[in-house]
């Protein structure tokens, strides 16, 4: 008997190990481990070596994958599923891209991470088992990011999508996707006014000034094709949630929205769309799959990442706050980029909407029309206030911030565009 228990002890044990290294996923140990919560405190980086090449570490509830000696280890920790068809297979996508060609590199992921205190938990794992440049995904990764890169000086840190960096190893990275928003405004705009509706829908995931940012942008566009159409508002409080973001979907389409754009991660809006009613997906080039998926915003992240990596190979790169426009080759509008064909939603759309699109996408692309074009005046609030003043434009950190929230901004993001009928959102 005592050898069976102990057989089965040892099947058990092994069943728990799961390696990630070499570009693959960093699996999530089984929900019967001890909670993240209950895990004793990290000791600091000088207490403890990196550990050997070719060993995993559990931090909490994830499984930290290893580096490869002799190579620049490059980690990504993504907020949701590498595969979510949205905004984490974005940047695996971009990961890849650095792999196959960007000279010895290995890279790793871990996923599925919750942002707070389990992302600092996995962020310093990274840290001390030896990853030289680390890429944090989500917004809710800020601080710990922060955290950890002033622990650990010697590896890179770079944050996405927040608004902090301390001008040495932590650094912030956004790409003006309210440029390809503005674009496909115009294209929902379009296609409203041509199925005779005047409503469309929003969904918006966390009251941050990059969600206003971005509805803002679409709300603008399709102004250009549409102005009497109105824009109505779903808040759904999580950047992955398959149900939840279907649900808000099908709830902007029963209240009469002809096409629903998403700030969430999966294509729910193309998904659910009742027959002659469009989506508009987002994140990744590879979502917009249904005819009734009008056009995806998407992000081409690889060579973005391969310059930073190599940057911080070579000892040049600072952490400062880089923000790219379209004319750096890291943004996307589905079926408008070389190679690629219109929907058919899209594609029988008047000549003159079309036209505007492809103009306004070619200005952008030669760095002739950026983020700062889109947000200029004269732009009226949906309380009749005059925002930006003709002749002006906003600045970065009005696209960044909240006066709110303590930001330095002048004019904030803190509103919605006059087309919109949402409230604005409650700031906590």
């Amino acid at each position: 008997m005592k050898r069976i228990v102990s057989l089965l002890l040892v099947v058990v044990a092994l069943a728990l190990v799961v390696t990630a290294c070499g570009g693959t996923q960093a699996t999530q140990a089984p929900a019967a481990e001890k909670p993240a919560a209950e895990q004793p405190t990290q000791a600091p980086a000088t207490e403890k070596p990196a550990e050997p090449a070719g060993q995993t570490e559990t931090a909490g509830k994830y499984q930290i994958p290893a580096i490869e000696e002799g190579k620049y280890n490059v980690a990504f920790v993504y907020v949701g599923p590498h595969d979510d068809g949205g905004w984490s297979q974005a940047h695996d996508v971009g990961r890849q891209y650095v792999e196959q060609n960007v000279d010895n590199v290995h890279t790793a992921y871990v996923e599925l991470v919750a942002e707070g205190a389990d992302a600092e938990q996995v962020i310093r794992s990274l840290a001390r088992k030896g990853f030289d440049v680390i890429f944090t995904t989500s917004f809710g990764y800020m601080d710990a990011s922060e955290t950890v890169a002033n622990e650990f000086p010697d590896v890179d840190i770079i944050h996405l999508t927040g608004f902090k960096a301390n001008g040495e190893n932590f650094g912030n990275l956004m790409g003006a996707m309210e440029d390809m928003k503005y674009l496909a405004g115009m294209l929902a705009g379009a296609r409203a006014k041509m199925d005779g509706s005047d409503k469309i829908g929003y969904i918006a995931t966390f009251p941050i000034p990059e969600e206003l940012r971005l509805g803002n942008a679409f709300a603008l566009g399709i102004q250009k094709t549409c102005p009497e159409c109105k824009v109505d508002v779903r808040w759904i409080f999580t950047w992955h949630d398959p149900i939840v973001e279907k649900e808000a979907a099908s709830s902007l389409f029963d209240a009469g929205a002809d096409v629903v754009m998403t700030g969430a991660d999966t294509p729910a809006p193309a998904e659910v769309a009742p027959e002659g009613k469009w989506g508009i997906t987002y994140d990744y080039k590879g979502n917009c799959t249904v005819p009734a998926c009008l056009t995806s915003m998407y992000w081409n992240w690889g060579p973005i990442y391969a310059k930073i990596v190599e940057d911080s190979r070579a000892g040049t790169w600072k952490g400062g706050w880089e923000y790219f426009d379209a004319d750096s080759g890291g943004l996307g509008l589905y079926g408008f980029m070389e190679g690629e064909k219109m929907q058919p939603g899209v594609a029988e759309l008047p000549k003159e909407d079309l036209d505007l699109v492809k103009g306004t996408l070619d200005k952008m692309l030669k760095g002739e029309f950026t983020r700062f074009d889109v947000f200029k005046g004269p732009i009226k609030d949906n309380q009749g206030n005059i925002v930006v003043p003709e002749g002006q434009s906003l600045k970065q950190e009005d696209l960044d911030g909240f006066k709110q929230f303590g930001s330095p901004c002048e004019i904030c993001m803190y509103w919605w565009n006059e087309n919109i009928t949402a409230e604005l959102p409650e700031l906590k």
